[in-house]
């Protein structure tokens, strides 16, 4: 098995949330769905909660995707140096500094602060996260 040091080795991520069971695991699901098996994806949350959030999975099957068979999964040191690059979505989460790890915070968009709730403010957050994903999978696979 090749470490991660290894030139050949495929970029990988970890989509990281307070609960794991919305935002963090949308971002994973999207990421799947636009860099296929180029790029390892995983999620986890800093306090993970017990299942996916419904409005989340039914967004995002309005796309294709289907996350209803994940499972919230704990932030660990281990699977953030596995992945070696970390994004937090939002900033509830408390993501802890690990050496050789880089970090990046997505300020997500939350429509809730505008009064939109429900269905309507899952779909702007899986819009958001979706732009944000596809600009990430650029910067992961450069041409």
């Amino acid at each position: 098995m090749m470490g991660t040091e290894s030139p050949t080795a495929k970029p990988a991520v970890l989509f990281v949330c307070v609960k794991n069971g919305g935002k963090s695991q949308m971002a994973a699901g999207l990421m799947k769905q636009e860099a296929g098996d180029d790029i390892t994806v995983t999620s986890a949350g800093t306090n993970p909660g017990t299942a996916i959030n419904p409005l989340s999975a039914e967004v995002l099957a309005d796309l294709g995707i289907d996350i209803s068979g994940e499972r919230p999964k704990p932030l660990t040191e281990e699977n953030m140096r596995a992945a070696g690059l970390v994004i937090v979505l939002g900033t509830d989460a408390n993501v802890p500094a690990v050496d050789g790890v880089r970090i990046e915070t997505w300020d997500t968009d939350e429509p809730s602060l505008r009064g939109i709730q429900g269905r309507a403010r899952m779909e702007l957050v899986r819009d958001d996260i979706h732009t944000r994903v596809k600009d990430l999978k650029t910067r992961m696979l450069p041409l």
